[in-house]
C-alpha cells in the first residue's frame, strides 16, 4: 500500500469515517460499461440537478441528495459554473471579475464565517455530502452559453481546468462532463484545453462531453485520449419538430445515437445524457404544447440501454433547475434578495406558475420509476450483456419499435405500447425457457411459464395496444 493512501486511511479511521475509494469509476474490460474500484458492475443512473451549486442552500443539497440517494440514483450532472456571473444561494461569486480564469477563493473555509465561506467551500460541501451518500457528481466545468460569445480564451479555460483538478482530483466521487449543451466545433480551442487538461492534472476520473441537442460527443471526440466514454443528447423535440437531415438526427429514436456510438473504434461506454425532462414542454419553449411525461421518459430509458447503453440520465424540468415554487425565495437563505435573484430567468422556459418547484417535483412518477430498470440490469449477469435485434422477428418504426438485450441464458425485449412481439427463439441457451412479463412502472413480475425455445413466438402483452402501455418480456434459460 502507498504512503499516501495509507496516511488517508489512517486519518479516516481516527475520525470514525473511512474515504469512499470504491466510488471512483472505471472503464469494464470489455470497454462498454462502468465498474467501480472493485470491479464491480456500476449502471450509471443519473439525475439532472444542473444548478444544485448555486441554487441550493446546504441544507437543501443534504434533503436533495438524500432523496435521490433513496430513488437509487447514483450520479447527479451539475454544472460547476453556469455563467461567468454566477452567485450562490449565499450571495458568494464564482469567479473574479468575470474572469474564468480565476476563481473567487477566499482564505479559510468555516460556514459560521461568510467571509470566509466561499464559492467553492459550498461546492465542496455538496461533493462531500454527495460521496457520503454514494452518488458520483457529475461536474461540467463552464455551460456552453458562457462560453460561445467569445469572453473566455483557451488560455482562461486551462487555468480553470488546472484549479478544478487540483481541487478534487482526490475526491472519489468526481466524472468530468466537458463542454454543456454546445457543439464541438464551436470554441473548440476551450473544449480541448479543458478536456486535456483536466486529463493531465487528473488521470484517475473519468471524462465526457456534454453535446448540444440531437447530437454526440462521438462527432468531435471520439478519437481523443482524454474522452473515456461517450455521451449524446436526444433532447426535447417531437419527431414531428425535427427538420434537419435525416443523416444528422434521428428524432425520438434515442436508440440510433447508440446504435452508432456503439459501432465506432476504439470501443467505449455510450450513454444518453439528457433526453426529453419529465414536465418539459415538447421543444423546451412553447407552454401551450404538451408536456413529456413518465411514460416517455420511460421509453428514452429503455431504448437506449436495451440498444447497448451503459445507463441513462433522468431529468425532470422543476429539479434540473433548482425552481422555488414562483414568488418565493429560499427561506433558508440568510440573504433571501439574492437567492430570489438567483432565481430569475436562468432557463427561459421557467416562467410558468404552473411549473413544480423542485421540492414538489423530486417526487414525480419518472423519478421513482427509474430504479426499477436499474434493477433489471444488475440482476442479470451484467458484462456479457449485448443488444440484438436478430431476436426479433417483425419490427415497427417509431413507437412501435421493440428493442431487444441478452446475455448467454437470457433475453430482454422492450415494447412502449404493448404491442404484439414476434421474436426468433434459440437465441439463448435451454430448450425451454422461462418467460415473464416486467412492469417499467411498477418493477413487479408477471409469470408466463415454460415456453419452448424453438422457431417464431408470439408474446401479447398485458393490457391494451397504447402508448406508455409498455413491458418488458424477460426470457431465461
Amino acid at each position: 500500500m502507498n504512503i499516501k493512501l495509507l496516511t488517508l486511511l489512517c486519518a479516516g479511521l481516527i475520525a470514525g469515517t473511512m474515504p469512499v475509494y470504491s466510488q471512483s469509476l472505471k472503464i469494464s474490460e470489455n470497454k462498454r460499461f462502468f465498474t467501480d474500484q472493485e470491479g464491480k458492475p456500476f449502471f450509471w443512473l443519473a439525475d439532472t440537478g444542473w444548478l444544485l451549486f448555486n441554487r441550493l442552500t446546504r441544507e437543501d443539497a443534504d434533503r436533495y441528495l438524500t432523496d435521490r440517494q433513496q430513488k437509487g440514483f447514483n450520479v447527479v450532472q451539475v454544472m460547476v459554473v453556469q455563467a461567468l456571473r454566477t452567485v450562490n444561494v449565499y450571495g458568494d461569486s464564482a469567479l473574479s471579475n468575470h474572469d474564468l480564469g480565476r476563481p473567487k477563493v477566499t482564505d479559510g473555509n468555516a460556514f459560521e464565517n461568510s467571509e470566509a465561506y466561499d464559492y467553492w467551500d459550498h461546492v465542496d460541501y455538496v461533493v462531500g455530502k454527495a460521496a457520503e451518500k454514494g452518488i458520483k457528481i457529475g461536474m461540467v466545468p463552464i455551460w456552453g452559453n458562457a462560453v460561445k460569445n467569445g469572453r473566455t480564451s483557451a488560455a482562461q479555460a486551462k487555468a480553470y481546468a488546472q484549479f478544478l483538478a487540483r481541487r478534487y482530483r482526490d475526491k472519489p466521487n468526481i466524472v468530468w462532463i466537458n463542454g454543456g449543451d454546445i457543439q464541438g466545433d464551436v470554441v473548440p480551442d476551450v473544449w480541448e484545453a479543458i478536456g486535456s487538461t483536466l486529463r493531465a492534472e487528473d488521470p484517475n476520473h473519468l471524462i465526457t462531453f456534454h453535446p448540444f441537442g440531437r447530437m454526440q460527443s462521438s462527432k468531435w471526440f471520439h478519437d481523443r485520449e482524454w474522452l473515456d466514454f461517450n455521451m449524446f443528447q436526444s433532447g426535447h423535440r417531437t419527431y414531428a419538430q425535427d427538420n434537419e437531415a435525416k443523416d444528422l438526427r434521428y428524432g425520438e429514436d434515442n436508440w440510433r445515437y447508440v446504435e452508432t456510438d456503439y459501432a465506432r473504434t476504439p470501443v467505449k461506454p455510450v450513454l444518453d445524457g439528457e433526453p426529453s425532462y419529465e414536465n418539459i414542454w415538447y421543444g423546451l419553449h412553447d407552454k401551450t404544447l404538451p408536456v413529456w411525461t413518465a411514460d416517455d421518459v420511460r421509453r428514452y430509458a429503455y431504448w437506449s440501454v436495451f440498444a447497448g447503453g451503459c445507463g441513462f440520465t433522468y431529468g425532470n424540468n422543476g429539479v434540473m433547475q433548482m425552481r422555488y415554487a414562483k414568488g418565493v425565495a429560499n427561506a433558508s437563505a440568510p440573504n433571501a434578495n439574492v437567492a430570489q435573484a438567483s432565481n430569475q430567468n436562468v432557463i427561459p422556459t421557467a416562467g410558468s406558475s404552473k411549473l413544480a418547484s423542485w421540492e414538489e417535483a423530486i417526487s414525480d412518477p419518472g423519478a421513482g420509476q427509474m430504479i426499477y430498470l436499474k434493477k433489471l440490469m444488475l440482476s442479470k449477469p451484467y458484462f456479457e450483456r449485448v443488444p440484438d435485434q436478430s431476436l426479433i422477428a417483425e419490427n415497427g418504426e417509431r413507437y412501435d419499435r421493440l428493442i431487444a438485450t441478452r446475455g448467454k441464458d437470457y433475453a430482454l425485449i422492450y415494447t412502449w405500447n404493448g404491442r404484439e412481439m414476434k421474436l426468433n427463439m434459440d437465441k439463448i441457451g435451454g430448450k425451454k425457457v422461462n418467460a415473464s412479463w416486467f412492469d417499467p412502472r411498477t418493477g413487479e413480475t408477471k409469470v408466463l411459464g415454460k415456453i419452448e425455445n424453438k422457431g417464431i413466438k408470439t408474446f401479447d402483452p398485458p393490457g391494451e395496444v397504447r402508448n406508455g402501455n409498455d413491458w418488458v418480456l424477460v426470457l431465461e434459460k
